[in-house]
C-alpha cells in the first residue's frame, strides 16, 4: 500500500470551509455550538491580511470548546483539530496526510484561497469531502465547490438572506446548484449530527 492510499484509509472524512467578509463573526457562531471535538479533521480558509499578527485561532478559540489553530508547515493533519490556513499562505494537504503552507500564486486575488484548498481535497478525499462557503465579498470557493460536487461529496452554502455579504455564497450556489442553504446554527447542529464523536 503506497503512502496515499495509507492516509486515505486513516482519514474517511474531512470538512472544509471558506469564508471572507464577515466570516469571523459567522465562524464564531459555529464553533461556538459545537460541544464535543469532531471526528474528522477541518480545514479553514478565510482572507485575511497579509501582514501583521492576527491571532485568529485565539479570537475563534474564545468561545469554543474545539481545538482551534493555525496551520503550521508539514505537521500532520489530526481528526478533531480545527485548522486554519496562515496568513499569506494556501494551506494544502499532501498525500501523506501531512499540511502543507504554499507561497504560490494569488488565485481570485487571494492567498490563502478557497479555490486552491478546495480542489486540493477533492483530489485526497473524493466524494469524502464536506465542502462549506460563508459570507463573502468576491468568488473564490465558487469553482471549489463546484469540484467537491461533482464527485459526489456534500456541499453546504450559508442562508443568503443571513450571510453579512451573499456574493460568495450566491457564486457557489450558481456553480453547485444542489447544495443545501443553512442558516450558521444549522451548520453548526448538521457538522455536531454527522461528524461529532
Amino acid at each position: 500500500m503506497n503512502q496515499k492510499a495509507a492516509f486515505i484509509k486513516k482519514s474517511n472524512n474531512i470538512v472544509v470551509i471558506g469564508a471572507s467578509a464577515g466570516g469571523i463573526i459567522a465562524l464564531k457562531t459555529i464553533f461556538g455550538q459545537i460541544r464535543k471535538p469532531l471526528n474528522c479533521p477541518v480545514l479553514v480558509v478565510i482572507h485575511r491580511p497579509k501582514k501583521g499578527s492576527h491571532k485568529l485561532d485565539e479570537v475563534l478559540g474564545y468561545s469554543s470548546n474545539l481545538t482551534i489553530k493555525e496551520a503550521t508547515n508539514q505537521e500532520p493533519m489530526l481528526d478533531g483539530i480545527i485548522y486554519l490556513a496562515a496568513s499569506n499562505h494556501h494551506l494544502l494537504v499532501e498525500s501523506d496526510g501531512k499540511l502543507l503552507l504554499s507561497l504560490s500564486d494569488l488565485v481570485n486575488f487571494s492567498r490563502p484561497s478557497i479555490d486552491v484548498t478546495f480542489y486540493n481535497v477533492v483530489k485526497q478525499f473524493g466524494d469524502r469531502v464536506t465542502g462549506i462557503v460563508l459570507t463573502g465579498a468576491n468568488e473564490d470557493g465558487a469553482n471549489g465547490l463546484g469540484a467537491i460536487a461533482s464527485v459526489g461529496g456534500k456541499t453546504i452554502v450559508q442562508e443568503l438572506q443571513e450571510a453579512q455579504i451573499p456574493v460568495m455564497p450566491e457564486a457557489a450556489l450558481k456553480m453547485a446548484p444542489n447544495s443545501k442553504q443553512m442558516t450558521l446554527n444549522e451548520i453548526s447542529n448538521y457538522l455536531s449530527s454527522n461528524f461529532s464523536s
